[in-house]
């Protein structure tokens, strides 16, 4: 059972960072759109995220109630260690939701519009920079349960250039995500080829940034090189993770709406084996050179056994109810054609 719950733990934040990655990202694609073009973008970006922005934060819940439940000293280890990022993060979340509704159900329409607009805007920014950082720190062998001073415990544990570009890469491909998500949105070539060009701009973003986190590894004595291409496995995803971007591309020409989305949220899927499948089951690198794994540091055997049918069970309810959720909201426009050229 206990690989069960392994299989759910990650599955959730595969879809946490495709789904809510998108989510994020269309509020990093209005930060940087030029103000005349802002509200445009703002309804075609309603649209998008609409059936499941409230939705997508159920899987970062389930992420922390496995850890919470069945890996509870990986749970205590990062609630303390990372503490700040996590409550900048999840602060980030609250704001971001809060803007989002209050903007488009306000019902005086004032000043506070602009107010709305740019907590959402920066708090998209922010939530999944500091989501990267943390996840950057859970691997950089910076976390150090012996540390005697502040500094040491909860700042540099996460402070440190290889956690910060983590961070710029993952708000860069989410920014990717939405750009691509919103090119199936779009009602005419004008706005397809706005999307198409800020997610070449994204897409580059993110190849510099994944470079720098390169050399930022080198700097700071991280293997990252030989985790992701000193096996087969991260070398495989690697190379389908690159055909699948070129095939990307070459559909977007073609105005393939569904089947891009399909692709971008594929290369999600294998940048994340990759940097996970290498140091498998060490889920949290300790500065002494010791490492916090799923298989050692779990829960008693009946609590993984009960998490683990709680989430097969629950999975019954949850998910048909997620893709009716999408179905319907996709309904709702029957003159919206799957093909972007119709």
């Amino acid at each position: 059972m206990i690989y069960v719950v392994i299989i759910f733990l990650w599955v959730s934040l595969l879809l946490y960072l495709v789904m809510g990655g998108a989510d994020f990202g269309a509020g990093i694609i209005e930060l940087f759109t030029s103000t005349p073009n802002k509200s445009r973008t703002r309804r075609i970006m309603y649209n998008a995220i609409g059936p499941i922005w409230e939705a997508n934060h159920m899987w970062l819940i389930i992420a922390i109630v496995i850890l919470f439940v069945g890996f509870p000293t990986i749970y205590a280890t990062m609630s303390t260690y990372l503490h700040i990022p996590l409550t900048i993060m999840l602060m980030g979340i609250i704001a971001r939701g809060t803007a989002l509704t209050f903007r488009n159900y306000d019902a005086v329409n004032d000043n506070m519009q602009k107010v709305y607009n740019k907590i959402f805007v920066y708090s998209s920014f922010i939530t999944p920079l500091f989501l990267g950082i943390i996840a950057g720190s859970t691997v950089s062998g910076r976390v150090d349960p012996q540390a005697n001073n502040f500094r040491d415990a909860y700042i540099f544990s996460w402070f440190n250039w290889f956690s910060v570009t983590i961070g710029f890469f993952t708000t860069s491909l989410c920014g990717f995500l939405a750009a691509i998500y919103l090119i199936g949105e779009a009602r005419d070539d004008a706005e397809r080829r706005s999307f198409i060009r800020k997610a070449r701009i994204m897409n580059v973003a993110a190849v510099v940034s994944g470079a720098v986190v390169f050399a930022a590894s080198i700097k700071e004595n991280i293997p990252l090189v030989q985790w992701v291409f000193g096996n087969f496995i991260g070398i495989a995803a690697v190379g389908l993770a690159t055909l699948s971007l070129i095939l990307l591309w070459y559909l977007i020409s073609k105005g393939k709406r569904y089947i891009i989305r399909v692709l971008a949220g594929f290369q999600m899927t294998m940048i994340l084996l990759t940097t996970t499948y290498k140091h498998y089951p060490n889920i949290v690198i300790l500065k002494n050179g010791t490492y916090l794994s799923l298989l050692v540091h779990r829960g008693a055997d009946k609590t993984i056994q009960a998490l683990g049918i709680a989430l097969l069970a629950g999975s019954l309810f949850i998910l048909p109810a997620l893709f009716y959720l999408v179905w319907s909201f996709q309904k709702k426009d029957p003159n919206h054609s799957a093909d972007l050229h119709h």
